[in-house]
């Protein structure tokens, strides 16, 4: 079934319809050589064993072969998560270790997504642009081609309420770090958040913001373009 991952309504229905997960990973202590194996993925030979599958099938399969087992362990990082993790080999950019992107993610050409970032759901990530480290993308926030978000910063989700729209980052906008960028929030092509800032009405074009609430300090010149320049190789 195809959802509209613009739309807070569609997407609110792809969560409710999607099969919830609660994936497990067993290392077993034990010999499993001649066991059935009919609804858990098993790997493994001389008494050691990785079991993949989900909880309920994997908590029949250790019951039921019990006597075999000598001792276990069980590792999981969810529970009934309703959206699976994106298909990294799909994507031509550079992800690094950590990130944390889910399904339904658009991501262009040689974007660069650093470790500890999280991407949610419908958001969308233009070509070139870098999502540094332990940055917040939300569902359905969009972000330009080659802008920068920089470390910490927020760009707010929006799924609830569902009459807000998404925030949404121009080309060439450099974010700064710990900056937050609120729900709904559009801002304009080559503009410039400082670090630090909490940005909570639209910005235009060309301009730099700064303060809590932002307000506009000046247009972007030269000086702010040679501070703000990204660096291409880092997108190769």
């Amino acid at each position: 079934m195809n959802y509209d991952l613009t739309n807070p309504y569609e997407i609110a229905k792809y969560i409710k319809d999607a099969k919830k997960a609660t994936p497990l990973k067993v290392y077993v202590n034990g010999d499993l050589s001649n066991v059935t194996l009919n609804d858990v993925d098993c790997f493994g030979s001389n008494d050691f064993y990785v079991i993949f599958g989900e909880s309920d099938k994997i908590s029949n399969f250790l019951e039921g072969n019990k006597d075999k087992i000598k001792k276990f362990k069980i590792e999981q990082d969810r529970r009934n998560s309703a959206i699976p993790l994106i298909d990294l080999t799909k994507i031509n950019a550079r992800i690094e270790p950590g990130a944390i992107i889910r399904d339904k993610v658009l991501i262009g050409e040689n974007a660069v997504v650093m470790m500890g970032a999280v991407i949610n759901i419908g958001a969308e990530i233009g070509e070139g642009a870098m999502i540094d480290m332990n940055a917040v993308v939300g569902a359905r926030g969009k972000v330009g081609k080659r802008s920068h978000v920089g470390a910490g910063a927020v760009i707010a989700g929006v799924l609830e309420p569902p009459s807000k729209s998404p925030c949404e980052i121009g080309d060439d906008v450099l974010i700064g770090a710990n900056s937050v960028i609120l729900e709904g929030v559009k801002i304009g092509d080559k503009s410039v958040i400082a670090a630090g800032s909490v940005v909570v009405d639209d910005v235009p074009s060309g301009v730099v913001v700064a303060g809590t609430p932002a307000k506009i300090i000046k247009v972007v010149d030269d000086q702010t373009k040679d501070k703000t320049k990204i660096m291409d190789d880092l997108r190769k």
